[in-house]
């Protein structure tokens, strides 16, 4: 009666079916042996740290400095500045070239594309480097510059799949309605897609957070920089080790944050009133069409 009911409970939103009990059993075993083999290799990696000394006080006391900590926040705030300057530029970007690929005038719309694809295929740090040594740039500028230009093509083609994503009887009835182009976009499409496109869109916003650590290699003091001065100041064996278990939690703790505020802005739109369907009263037996008699 208990499997009946419960099969009755997850009839409406199941979209496979319901495991049997041999089938949660089994589950539950991959369950057990997965989390046996996750703490299975933190214990491997804990025994290598501590087989090295990498908890020894003499790794930890310099991180105590004053220096050392104002080191680390500055380049934690440049990082941040980075990461900042870049977003909203690649959302701004994104947006222009996603309206590009959609205009009705080809030229607009082959230029856009043209701009996607190459943008989009070239990596990242070759970027860099070229906006920094040919154009002569400051670190800071080609960072930003080169992170827009990648990360703002790809969400070109982020903001574009969602909008087409909209079921076409949409847009048609909005055009039927009399509503111009930019109304439709305005008022009907980009409403709809924002849910869809928000995971991806955060998804490549944690990308352009990672991909500020490539600021090194041209001299900008971000994060990453910052601990590899730290490191290649210390005079004892491994010092990487014990930088990389300070910053690492930081650039985590920050995507975290990130995917954390997605989950909010998506469960605000969900609780937004002006997205909610508008009740309408049951027919009434006996309810005549105007002009019936």
């Amino acid at each position: 009666m208990t499997r009946t009911m419960k099969a009755l409970d997850h009839s409406a939103t199941a979209l496979y079916d319901i495991p049997g009990p041999r089938t949660e059993r089994r589950h539950r075993l991959y369950g057990l042996i997965s989390t046996l083999l996750v703490l299975a290799l933190l214990g491997w990696v804990l025994y290598l740290l501590f087989d090295t000394d990498q908890f020894t006080r003499t790794k930890w006391t310099p991180f105590e400095y004053k220096g050392i900590q104002e080191l680390l926040l500055r380049g934690l705030g440049n990082t941040l500045k980075a990461f900042a300057l870049a977003a909203v530029l690649s959302l701004v970007l994104g947006t222009l070239l996603a309206v590009g690929r959609l205009s009705d005038h080809w030229p607009v719309r082959r230029l856009a594309t043209l701009f996607v694809e190459f943008f989009r295929a070239m990596p990242v740090l070759v970027m860099i480097f070229f906006i920094y040594v040919a154009l002569k740039a400051e670190p800071l500028s080609a960072l930003v510059a080169g992170l827009t230009l990648y990360n703002g093509s790809v969400l070109a083609e982020v903001f574009r799949s969602g909008i087409n994503s909209v079921e076409r009887g949409q847009h048609e009835a909005a055009y039927a309605l009399g509503m111009r182009k930019s109304q439709v976009m305005t008022h009907v499409l980009v409403p709809q897609a924002v849910r869809a496109m928000l995971p991806a869109i955060i998804s490549q916003l944690v990308v352009a957070l990672k991909d500020t650590s490539l600021g090194y290699l041209i001299t900008y003091e971000e994060f990453l920089h910052a601990g590899k001065l730290i490191a290649s100041n210390l005079d004892y064996d491994l010092p990487f080790i014990p930088v990389v278990m300070v910053i690492s939690p930081i650039y985590i703790g920050m995507c975290m944050v990130l995917s954390w505020f997605a989950r909010w802005v998506s469960k605000r739109q969900r609780r937004n009133p002006k997205t909610d369907a508008a009740d309408v009263a049951a027919a009434e037996p006996g309810t005549l069409l105007p002009g019936v008699q």
